[in-house]
């Protein structure tokens, strides 16, 4: 997830998502992961306070009236320990995490965000300006490290 200043999607010749100051988030998804790793992401991607006021990150992307742009990549599942072609056998199912997308989508949506995409399975262009730059790894696995489930 990126603290951006713009960032759009372009597939082809169409721009399918553009947002002006908010947050760009490339999400993947892996097999076995639950409509409750889903919603720990989005909740945290919605509520993270990495917005500053008075030079600290204390504001969130709906406090600042920012927006997301959320694309979907199943490389961030690329591993990378054996050879030299990255295996993407961690990574859930197209068709299944076609759903889960849509779902990410909907439920960013309901928490009063205003949200933008990109296209699943296409062959994206994704043009970002990052703000600081602020970049922050999710990963649904570390909620049970820290207990919130």
């Amino acid at each position: 997830m990126q603290r951006v200043l713009e960032a759009r999607v372009d597939v082809g010749d169409e721009t399918v998502g553009r947002i002006g100051p908010g947050l760009l988030a490339y999400l993947g998804f892996g097999r076995g992961d639950s409509a409750g790793d889903r919603g720990w992401i989005v909740s945290k991607i919605v509520g993270l306070r990495i917005f500053e006021e008075n030079e600290k990150m204390s504001r969130t992307v709906t406090d600042v009236g920012g927006t997301v742009l959320l694309v979907s990549q199943f490389t961030l599942y690329g591993d990378v320990r054996r050879g030299r072609r990255p295996s993407f056998d961690e990574a859930m199912p197209p068709d299944e995490a076609a759903i889960a997308y849509e779902l990410a989508l909907a439920e960013a949506r309901a928490l009063g965000v205003h949200v933008e995409s990109g296209r699943f399975r296409a062959n994206m262009r994704v043009h970002s300006v990052n703000d600081g730059p602020v970049t922050i790894w999710l990963d649904s696995a570390d909620r049970a490290r820290v207990g919130h489930g």
